[in-house]
């Protein structure tokens, strides 16, 4: 490429911007390939930042650096705004233990990684590296190389260490599943049908009043009512359909609309009575049913009962949809910007509630950028803040991968604050997060390529990348193995767990193939915040505690 020197100055912007588009574009393309159903994805960026710097391509040292690190600043702050919201909601009930299987995954493989380096006598900074691939977590190297930051070849050798383990990485884990397909081979027909069954959405069902039992009771006395998850919306009696209140009374002869997941339906239908020959939804009435989303500015941040939606409109709000999540709508609810609600009322009543909502999606479409700015400061001087650890001889720090993450997660958890608002349009999110990432790892593999293929061609690459492989595999298949035996976890949650785990894309959309389900994707994205956290202050550690 000698003759682009005649165009640019090989130490001017213009060249190095050009160079990482060059490398970009080029890596997108290969990591679209397939091989064997199976394709790189945004990894391939990496490898092309390699082989563009074997063949000679470098740029400036000082601009590499900071289109890295502001590359992975974006995907770091991306992340946590769109796993922010439903982050504290991923440790209950069954959450709690899939990410108490993370943690193991990580704890485990961190063990591996100690032994790895003192007996197979890998320099720690490749080891690190090792680790962050094997998890197929570029932010943990990121991290690493933060805390490698005052030696330059130590933090080159972490990417080498992190580009020969993300094959094996993503690879190891679909191995990984394809054993647990074997080892649970009888139990696998049962549990991928009823994987199958949990798909995502809510029903309603027409039920027949006929425990006598609940004459007289108004619907919030209902037995459980709240621990089966169910919402009422309508009431049919003496042949005149009306929105259902928590006080409206239940009489003999009634019939109620329920709206749930299927399996809670079933068990409100068991209390109540039985399924109605009469279809609510399909009698003529003004009642309605729509959608409306949040808005309006003076409305975001108080309580649906403050408004007083259902006395002076008489509407039902009946579920929400928040950040990709679903759900019915509790007492007390606060609105947010961007909540979707499905509301139940006399069409006028409804039109008015959606006017005082906004539903005005248009709004949605422009992202607010000073929130955006305002949590990316917040993050630094989180990260730079040295946190002092009894027997380091250094402090540690969160990084410029840790600190935006965990701002973002708890801003965007808050959503709020005032006149600033954390919402930020899914294609926004998801601009920034793509951009980001490929800034970062085109960066990294310009940085390391000459290094990476004098290691694989000469050294001792390919043993290395064997020992990647067993930090994959070895701590993915016992945990799997020993919190399926303990807990019984459905084999596509399972799959979804260790996919998260090991923040590994491609290995989810090999899960994929298994069965149509939602069951993985919603424990993949139980723990991903979780591993992600963990990865990147474990790669920290490594380096600070260990390094020679």
């Amino acid at each position: 490429m000698d003759f682009l020197s005649l165009i640019f100055s090989p130490q001017s912007v213009a060249w190095s911007v050009f160079a990482v588009t060059l490398v970009a574009g080029a890596g997108l393309a290969f990591g679209n390939i397939k091989v064997f159903g199976i394709k790189l994805g945004i990894a391939g960026v990496m490898f092309s930042g390699i082989a563009f710097a074997y063949f000679g391509v470098s740029i400036n040292p000082a601009m590499l650096a900071l289109l890295r690190d502001f590359g992975l600043i974006l995907f770091v702050y991306s992340i946590g705004t769109e796993v922010g919201p439903g982050f504290f909601a991923a440790f209950r009930s069954d959450g709690l233990r899939l990410n108490l299987m993370t943690v193991f995954i990580m704890l485990f493989g961190v063990g591996l990684t100690l032994l790895i380096s003192r007996l197979a006598g890998v320099p720690m900074p490749l080891a690190v590296g090792m680790y962050a691939g094997a998890a197929t977590n570029t932010p943990a190297l990121a991290a690493a190389q933060q805390a490698l930051a005052a030696d330059p070849a130590a933090a080159a050798s972490a990417a080498v260490g992190c580009a020969l383990a993300y094959p094996g990485g993503i690879l190891g884990v679909i191995l990984v599943i394809l054993l647990l397909k074997f080892i649970f081979r009888k139990e696998l027909s049962s549990e991928l049908a009823m994987a199958h069954s949990a798909l995502p959405g809510f029903i309603n069902a027409s039920v027949a009043v006929e425990n006598k039992n609940l004459y007289g009771l108004k619907i919030k006395d209902i037995p459980a009512l709240d621990e089966l998850g169910v919402t009422v919306s309508r009431v049919y009696h003496d042949g005149r359909l009306s929105i259902a209140h928590d006080d409206t009374v239940l009489r003999a002869g009634d019939a109620v609309l329920a709206v749930g997941l299927a399996e809670n339906v079933r068990k409100f239908t068991l209390v109540v009575g039985s399924i109605s020959a009469t279809d609510l939804k399909k009698l003529p009435s003004r009642i309605v049913q729509a959608r409306v989303v949040v808005t309006h500015k003076d409305v975001i941040g108080r309580r649906l009962d403050d408004l007083g939606i259902e006395k002076r409109y008489d509407v039902a709000a009946t579920r929400v949809s928040r950040s990709g999540m679903e759900f019915l709508v509790p007492d007390g609810y606060t609105l947010q910007l961007a909540d979707n609600l499905v509301v139940v009322g006399d069409e006028d009543s409804v039109a008015e509630v959606s006017r005082l909502l906004g539903n005005s999606p248009k709004d949605l479409n422009h992202p607010r950028l000073i929130p955006v700015f305002v949590s990316i400061g917040l993050g630094l001087l989180l990260g730079s803040l040295p946190l002092r650890l009894s027997g380091l001889s250094a402090p540690i720090r969160l990084g410029l991968a840790g600190g935006p993450l965990i701002v973002a997660i708890l801003l965007s958890r808050a959503q709020t604050i005032g006149p600033l608002n954390w919402y930020m349009p899914p294609a926004a999110n998801l601009m920034l997060r793509e951009l980001g990432i490929v800034l970062f790892l085109s960066c990294v593999g310009l940085e390391s390529g000459g290094r990476f293929v004098e290691t694989v061609i000469h050294g001792n690459g390919f043993a290395l990348m064997a020992l990647s492989a067993l930090i994959t595999v070895l701590p993915a298949l016992a945990a799997a193995y020993m919190f399926k035996r303990r807990y019984g976890f459905n084999f596509m949650a399972l799959c979804g767990a260790l996919t998260g785990s090991t923040t590994n894309p491609p290995a989810l959309a090999f899960s994929d193939s298994i069965a149509r389900s939602s069951m993985h994707t919603m424990a993949y994205a139980t723990v991903y915040p979780l591993a992600m956290i963990l990865r990147i202050i474990s790669a920290q550690l490594l380096v600070l505690f260990f390094m020679k």
